[in-house]
């Protein structure tokens, strides 16, 4: 039977897959790292109370990117490079969702839309991060070698998605409900596309890995192809709508260390 939890359990039963997934995510946390504490550097003085929370966003991420490589060291293995096509943060930033890299390392300061446009882009994937992230933790919550990790990371981005829905209703009852509401939609549409071709790269490059047969990697990507034509329809007004979190002032506070794992 092919389901979220076999095949994940086929992946990390298999020492290359394992390290080509693990490669990926440590990647993406590291990119996402040192966005955040250029973001946090550069906010503007009417958005400073913001920053403390932006840089333990990005040391969040920069955790999440040491507990993949400790997952690496604890099986013996190292990183391998990550394949273009799979590099989900850069690919959205060549579709411009975001703030460009070159924007960052500039040392001018940031402007108040500039804040929205980071804050939007967090909202859209940061949905997504926590929606996996949440299939994981239902699955493999108790597994003795990945467990505790999928724990720690799944209940930070809880955190960090409740965060943005906290921040941008802040910033859309200051009156810029209408720029929020575009560049959610702008970055919605994107993402599901990117996540689309992401995810086929990632299955066929774990295809070829683990032995699958052509129908079985057919059968995957025709999944990936209808979970995009419900996004492209419906799905993707879940990333743009915004609620008041259960948790308040989720990031308010140092980033909880995990000395397990670094």
């Amino acid at each position: 039977m092919l389901s979220a939890k076999s095949l994940f359990q086929e992946i990390l039963d298999h020492d290359e897959s394992f390290r080509l997934f693990c490669s990926i995510a440590a990647s993406g946390e590291a990119q996402g790292g040192w966005e955040n504490g250029r973001i946090a550097a550069l906010v503007p003085e009417s958005e400073r109370a913001l920053a403390p929370k932006i840089a333990r966003h990005g040391a969040d991420e920069d955790k999440h990117g040491r507990i993949f490589h400790a997952l690496l060291r604890k099986r013996g293995l190292t990183p391998v490079p990550v394949p273009p096509e799979t590099d989900y943060t850069m690919l959205l930033e060549r579709c411009g969702i975001g703030l460009a890299h070159d924007r960052l390392r500039r040392d001018e300061p940031l402007t108040v839309r500039d804040v929205i446009v980071y804050l939007a882009h967090s909202r859209v994937t940061e949905q997504r991060a926590a929606e996996q992230m949440a299939v994981l933790r239902t699955c493999f919550a108790g597994h003795p070698e990945v467990g505790k990790a999928v724990r720690v990371i799944a209940d930070d981005e809880d955190d960090h998605l409740a965060y943005t829905h906290e921040e941008l209703l802040r910033l859309a009852a200051a009156g810029h409900g209408r720029l929020i509401q575009r560049t959610l939609r702008a970055c919605a549409l994107t993402e599901i596309r990117v996540h689309r071709d992401v995810s086929l790269a990632v299955m066929a490059r774990m295809g070829r890995i683990l032995g699958w047969s052509r129908a079985r990697s057919a059968l995957l990507a025709a999944g990936i192809h209808a979970v995009y034509v419900y996004e492209r329809l419906a799905g993707w007004h879940r990333m743009v709508t915004l609620n008041t979190p259960e948790r308040r002032d989720p990031l308010g506070g140092p980033a909880a260390p995990a000395p397990e794992f670094a």
